[in-house]
């Protein structure tokens, strides 16, 4: 059995930074993460993400839990969901749609394949 523990998950320092994939205007959002992949079709990890807009387009399912920050997500075809820190969200897979990202948001979060 493999436990993975992440402490103190505010303070974390991650490890990859990279611009969103499909940005919707200025300014450009950065996400940063640390993440653990494992072999049974599971990846959990913390994400931090700057203000921007952009597109989500991530396939697999997701639980997160929102740590700081404030942000918006519209799932298309869907009405606006406010998010902050001490929330949590269950996305399906597929759950396309926008970010807008108004403070600097960080989530630990779980990717089920």
């Amino acid at each position: 059995m493999r436990i993975t523990q992440f402490k103190h998950t505010h303070s974390v320092a991650l490890e990859q930074s990279n611009p969103v994939a499909v940005p919707l205007g200025e300014p450009v959002a950065v996400t940063s993460v640390t993440c653990v992949e494992r072999n049974d079709g599971v990846e959990t990890g913390i994400w931090e993400c700057t203000p921007g807009r952009w597109r989500r387009q991530i396939e697999q399912q997701e639980f997160c839990h929102f740590i700081k920050g404030r942000c918006t997500f519209t799932p298309d075809g869907g009405e606006p969901l406010t998010i902050e820190a001490g929330d949590a969200l269950m996305l399906p897979a597929n759950s396309t749609g926008i970010w807008d990202i108004h403070e600097t948001v960080r989530k630990t979060y779980v990717l089920i394949f």
